[in-house]
């Protein structure tokens, strides 16, 4: 009797693993040249569709929910709002000239975004589609981050070689951290205690005390056969435990795996050509790249560090966010 028993439990495990459903999600790819969408199953590492949208679209970001997802349309001036669902444009919110990055704030309720050609950080309510302020920062803005308590706004400057640190109440610089040359993207570790930046030309992450404000340490990358100036650091991004932080290097055609809290680059992945941004799927098991030149997408194992797939998309693949189906 006992071991009949023990046969039925073992078959309501099985047929409860079978039944259950494995995670879906879709990865959704800005394509700059292309002027269009590219959205990916994730289960089948492959588009499923092509949506054409403003000119020169570049950052992007999703609701909360994923029903919207925002795009910067940089040649109109414009973020475009995608409804995920009908894959319809069905609105715009005011950005400023030349949108290039944005972020949505943790609540959902603002959306911050880098306009590049005034120097400005808007800031926009996206219940009302208003803008409600505009921050000067320095010149070129691009990067954009929040700390995980969402006090903390940063814009990183591409000319000015700045990461500037914005109060979100005031909606005031406090502090201005002077990182190496054209700084792309910033980016907090999960438990907010440091900022990372990365500097296109200077080839370095600056690594911040997000307490004190100061660079306490620069990580920099060798790769042997490449010169100095084709290692390009572009997008940064921390898996959901903060233990390894993964960075774009843009020419180098590679991704740095880091250990983030000695700072040591453990191994570097070969992915496609000019790697752009980063992002992870919502589970934390793959790892998606933007590879500008050769016009795909590659797909990273995380616990294996290994490359497992090659995903064609539109022309010059940017921006990358994945959401729940």
């Amino acid at each position: 009797m006992m071991n009949f028993s023990l046969r039925l439990c073992a078959l309501g495990v099985l047929a409860l693993a079978i039944s259950s459903p494995a995670a879906a999600f879709t990865a959704y790819v800005s394509n700059e040249k292309g002027n269009s969408i590219s959205i990916i199953d994730t289960d089948k590492m492959a588009v499923v569709k092509t949506v054409k949208v403003g000119q020169r679209p570049r950052g992007i970001a999703l609701s909360q929910d994923g029903g919207q997802l925002f795009i910067c349309a940089g040649d109109e001036d414009a973020i475009q709002i995608l409804d995920t669902r009908t894959l319809e444009i069905i609105g715009h919110l005011p950005s400023g000239p030349d949108p290039e990055l944005l972020i949505l704030s943790p609540d959902g309720k603002l959306l911050y975004t880098s306009n590049e050609n005034n120097n400005l950080v808007t800031a926009i309510d996206v219940a009302t589609r208003k803008a409600v302020a505009e921050i000067p920062v320095g010149v070129e803005p691009e990067g954009m981050a929040l700390s995980p308590d969402g006090k903390v706004l940063v814009n990183t400057s591409e000319t000015t070689n700045m990461a500037h640190l914005i109060d979100t109440q005031t909606r005031k610089i406090f502090a201005n951290v002077l990182v190496d040359a054209r700084p792309r993207s910033a980016q907090f570790t999960p438990d907010g205690s440091e900022l990372w930046v990365s500097a296109e030309v200077g080839g370095t992450v600056s690594v911040i005390d997000a307490a004190s404000h100061q660079v306490k340490q620069k990580i920099a990358f060798t790769i042997p056969g490449l010169s100095k100036e084709a290692i390009q650091p572009v997008g940064v991004r921390f898996t959901q435990d903060g233990a390894k932080a993964f960075v774009a290097l843009g020419p180098a055609n590679r991704v740095a795996v880091i250990d983030a809290a000695t700072k040591r680059i453990e191994k570097y992945l070969l992915v496609g050509q000019r790697v752009w941004q980063l992002a992870f799927t919502p589970d934390g098991k793959y790892l998606y790249t933007t590879n500008g030149v050769s016009n795909d997408v590659s797909v990273i194992d995380v616990a294996a560090l290994k490359v497992v797939k090659s995903i064609a998309v539109g022309s010059f693949p940017w921006g990358v966010a994945i959401a729940r189906q």
